[in-house]
């Protein structure tokens, strides 16, 4: 028998559509090979919000007060309390000093001096001092790029040591032109100093607190003036035996400065971005912070510096003929302006006279007083700066004090008719003070740090300076003249000044306050400080490596 022939192959059935159990449609077919699932969306570049917030956390790590932070900070201002104590220590012994000029004329000449050469004699001991300011500001850029921040701090004290050699033995030698070389040597060392140390604390403060320690610049500045009328007094040094110490006294702050500089560190800036040494840097860094994570401030710093080999050199000119500086130099001098045309010099000048009219005995105690006001409200200023902000601070001192001069100018004009507006001058002096101190004497001098990178800061630096010393030494040369022509109505000139100052603040300044500076320089860049809502990522340096 045959076998059985095989049956023929089933055909498949056909599939029966699945139906969805809600609404009867057949789901899409998938194909056997699985597809690769798709590209995760690109992650969205960072809003400004989680920028901030993120560069917030950083700054709180690194914003504490570590010693070596306040070693460097005070090592520093060691040489702003020089340029105040020489600006205040040759008002006290005036007279005796005066003696000695006489004394000196007449053991050369067999004759007194005459009221014209002593008058031009105290004259040029007195204005010397800012004209070597003058030439010290306007020296700062050839030091600071080339030897460092701290380094040019510590050649700096040898002017402090020959001046109080110079000073000391003046009245030994019998010799006023070494005490008016000696006034011209520290004038130098002063200038110098008011570039080195606002620069120096800028650059080694964390951005939290770089507002607060750069007014202890001006905290040194009045401290010292406050020391140099306590120490004026006749009972401590301020009479004829001891005078000449009195002047020499510099030498101590100059070596105590010599001492501690040595442990404190070079700016942190400027070893990477002018030295190139990251490492260096790294490790003041992590020093000055008190942490070991300083990513983000090294980062801002590479930022900085790719931003400046990219452009060219700065030099003083350029700062006025580029666009891109010509609005931060004008800033900066307008400030510095409003500092020493505010009336502050006059209201000292006029404070003696006007303690004597109100009858109290000894004028040169209530001139103290002052000087106490002076120090306690830079201290006030000291612990509000980073909460109010700069340009707040700056246009409320401006407005008291031009309130205060339009109360002074009321009193001194009716003190005669009134014996009791002497009173209400009074409390208007020290109001006027207290207002210098609060906005227009400490803001000036760090604000200029922070509107300029680490490129043209030197040179902004020095134009600073400059228009500082220079208006300082043209308020004290023509004060006396218009005091004489105006009389009491003197302070009509200075509160006009500060009513231009205030709208000049309020349109122009802006806030640098938390700001860092790629940040504050590209505000500047993009049109004014309304260009703040941008990301770090957006921000441009505005420096590039200056030559002074």
């Amino acid at each position: 028998m045959g076998a059985a022939a095989p049956a023929p192959p089933r055909a498949p059935r056909p599939l029966k559509p699945l139906r969805c159990p809600r609404r009867g449609r057949a789901p899409p077919l998938r194909s056997a090979a699985r597809r690769p699932p798709p590209p995760p969306p690109p992650r969205p570049s960072p809003s400004r919000r989680h920028c901030r917030r993120r560069a917030g956390a950083a700054m709180e790590t690194g914003s504490k007060m570590t010693a070596r932070l306040m070693l460097a900070v005070g090592g520093a201002v060691l040489g702003s309390l020089q340029f105040g104590y020489n600006t205040g220590v040759i008002n006290a012994p005036q007279k005796v000093i005066e003696d000695f000029y006489n004394r000196t004329w007449l053991y050369r000449y067999n004759e007194p001096i005459s009221s014209a050469t002593l008058t031009t004699l105290w004259s040029l001991s007195v204005a010397i001092f800012s004209v070597g300011g003058m030439i010290g500001s306007f020296s700062v850029g050839l030091f600071v790029n080339r030897f460092g921040r701290r380094n040019s701090m510590l050649m700096s004290n040898i002017l402090a040591f020959v001046s109080a050699v110079l000073m000391g033995f003046s009245k030994m030698a019998f010799s006023f032109e070494m005490l008016i070389l000696g006034r011209f040597i520290i004038g130098l060392y002063s200038g110098l100093t008011t570039g080195f140390v606002p620069m120096y604390v800028g650059e080694v403060s964390p951005t939290a607190l770089r507002g607060a320690l750069g007014t202890f610049h001006q905290l040194g500045i009045v401290l010292g003036i406050l020391i140099a009328q306590v120490f004026g007094l006749d009972l401590i040094m301020g009479n004829d035996s001891l005078w000449p110490l009195l002047l020499g006294f510099i030498f101590v702050p100059a070596l105590l400065q010599c001492i501690i500089l040595p442990f404190a560190p070079e700016s942190p800036r400027f070893l990477l971005i002018n030295r190139n040494e990251e490492n260096k840097a790294k490790s003041v860094l992590k020093k000055l912070r008190g942490t070991t994570d300083v990513s983000s401030d090294l980062q801002e710093m590479k930022e900085e510096s790719r931003q400046m080999m990219r452009e060219k050199k700065v030099t003083i000119m350029e700062l006025f003929r580029s666009p891109m500086y010509r609005q931060p130099i004008l800033i900066a001098i307008v400030l510095q302006l409003s500092q020493q045309l505010s009336g502050i010099n006059a209201v000292f000048y006029y404070s003696t006279s006007i303690f004597e009219k109100s009858g109290v005995e000894q004028p040169v105690y209530a001139t103290i007083g002052s000087g106490v006001v002076n120090t306690a409200f830079t201290v006030v200023s000291l612990f509000v700066v980073e909460r109010a902000g700069r340009r707040t601070l700056h246009l409320i001192g401006l407005a008291g004090m031009a309130g205060c001069a339009v109360l002074m100018t009321i009193a001194l004009a009716l003190l005669d008719q009134m014996p009791w507006m002497s009173y209400l001058s009074i409390v208007a002096i020290f109001g006027f003070v207290a207002f210098f101190e609060i906005g227009p004497g400490p803001i000036p001098w760090f604000i200029v740090a922070e509107l300029f990178s680490q490129g043209p800061r030197p040179a902004a630096f020095a134009v600073a300076g400059l228009s500082n010393w220079t208006s300082n030494f043209i308020v004290g040369m023509g004060f006396q003249y218009i005091a004489q022509l105006c009389g009491s109505y003197v302070f009509i000139i200075f509160t006009v000044l500060l009513v231009l100052f205030f709208i000049f603040t309020y349109f122009k300044v802006p806030e640098t306050k938390g700001r860092t500076f790629d940040e504050i320089a590209s505000g500047f860049r993009q049109g004014g400080a309304a260009q703040s809502d941008k990301t770090p990522d957006e921000f441009h340096s505005l420096g590039a490596d200056s030559q002074v």
